[in-house]
């Protein structure tokens, strides 16, 4: 008989609503500036494969932040990485909508630089606070924490190609848009709590005195969390960079980095590149590429918030091996059909089929019975998934001026089928606790 889910108490609520609010923020800020690509590339008057080296602001950015934010969260725990990277996140919105308005490439570059580095920081703290609430609440919070995100991309996208359609300046979009997220970064960081994945001097022992006593909720699960990172480094493995390098010493956390990275980078190529590949690939206008991208996030969406019972009945393993075919089917159809139609349609396929790929190896990765290993794990696994989501893909636009995009993006397909052979990985350790074993019914509030 399985054990009812704890109950949560109001502060564990604002926790998880916290996450998901800021999630869905971050979501309207990357497609908003995704939508409006085309403008931007027209705007700055560069081709393709220079367009590929302004996203690289992004990436370098993105992956100067998501290095940083372990050992951060580690020192100073996840709330004071969050508020960093929204203020960042904000600032980045800004200098790019400059760079826009005055068509200067290098200020698009720079502000791409700023909102990735603020992305990193925010979101590898996000799935180190998501695991802790996952094992306080034991309900699912990962896929719909990452549903968050795919719904802030639709409303992004909706936006984005409304404002595209009637030629709304792109400087603008993008101030506004950035005022939205000081917003919801304000709320999110007064409400989540302080100390989750710290490492302190408590050590491993005081952790299992503090659960004894009966400590519970968002407060409880946070200082448990910020002692057992202490226990996990000295009883267990050591801290800092060591302690991240050590725990791929496992070979199915190396699997599982194996499958987040062809997972991840199916998503990010779709984020950075589909209006693009529809106009260029396929010959439609800016206004039904964003939309193109809208069917994409929608699709993402739909399969993260629906994802949580086919998880419980099938198991983790099957649902991302599934799930990494049917990306595969969609992103050939794309590639290798003539017709913008039914590439269009085919996006769906692709998109439900990237979905769950991310949040699932980012579960599968905290199954460990210490939470400090846990912390560890997530984060290490995180880093992996956002190299492959903001790196990779804007490589596909050097490799885009010698083949086309279309063909670039046969390096997801491959990828994609080599997810599906080794999705083992995520089958469920036995024994695993309860909290990481959680109930089929995410709830959202």
């Amino acid at each position: 008989m399985k054990n009812p889910p704890p109950i949560m108490d109001s502060a564990a609520r604002r926790w998880r609503a916290a996450l998901f609010l800021f999630m869905l923020a971050t979501g309207v800020s990357m497609a908003s500036w995704v939508a409006r690509t085309p403008a931007v590339r027209d705007a700055l008057e560069v081709s393709t494969g220079a367009m590929g080296l302004v996203l690289f602001g992004l990436s370098i950015g993105s992956m100067a932040g998501v290095l940083a934010s372990g050992g951060l969260v580690r020192r100073h725990g996840g709330r004071l990485v969050i508020a960093v990277g929204a203020v960042l996140l904000v600032a980045g919105l800004l200098v790019i909508a400059g760079g826009a308005a005055l068509e200067v490439s290098g200020g698009v570059f720079g502000g791409l630089a700023l909102f990735g580095a603020g992305m990193g920081l925010a979101e590898v703290a996000f799935n180190i606070e998501g695991a802790a609430v996952e094992r306080t609440v034991g309900r699912p919070v990962l896929p719909v924490l990452h549903g968050c995100f795919s719904l802030g991309t639709v409303v992004g996208a909706l936006v984005g190609m409304g404002l595209t359609a009637v030629r709304f300046p792109v400087g603008w979009h993008l101030a506004l848009v950035a005022l939205a997220v000081a917003a919801a970064g304000m709320w999110t960081v007064r409400a989540v709590p302080a100390g989750t994945g710290r490492e302190s001097a408590v050590t491993g022992d005081a952790a299992g005195a503090e659960g004894a006593t009966g400590t519970s909720g968002a407060a409880g699960a946070a200082r448990t969390e910020s002692a057992a990172g202490s226990g996990a480094g000295g009883g267990g493995r050591a801290g800092g960079v060591r302690g991240h390098l050590d725990v791929w010493r496992d070979r199915r956390l190396v699997l599982i980095g194996l499958i987040v990275l062809a997972m991840a980078f199916a998503e990010g190529s779709a984020n950075d590149w589909m209006p693009l590949l529809m106009v260029d690939g396929h010959g439609t206008g800016a206004t039904a590429g964003s939309l193109t991208f809208m069917l994409f996030a929608v699709a993402m969406t739909t399969g993260r918030f629906t994802g949580g019972p086919l998880l419980v009945r099938y198991g983790p393993a099957a649902v991302v091996r599934a799930s990494a075919v049917v990306a595969a089917v969609g992103v050939a159809l794309v590639v290798f059909s003539d017709s913008a139609l039914l590439a269009g349609a085919a996006v769906v396929l692709w998109g439900l089929g990237a979905s769950l790929g991310f949040p699932v190896t980012i579960s599968a990765a905290g199954e460990d019975a210490r939470p400090g290993d846990a912390s560890a794990r997530v984060a290490a696994v995180s880093t992996a998934g956002y190299a492959a989501f903001l790196v990779g893909p804007p490589s596909l636009g050097f490799l885009a001026d010698h083949v086309g995009l279309r063909n670039a993006m046969v390096v997801v397909l491959v990828l994609l089928g080599g997810a599906a052979l080794i999705t083992g990985a995520l089958r469920r350790i036995p024994g695993a606790p309860v909290g990481e074993a959680p109930s089929s019914q995410p709830d959202l509030v």
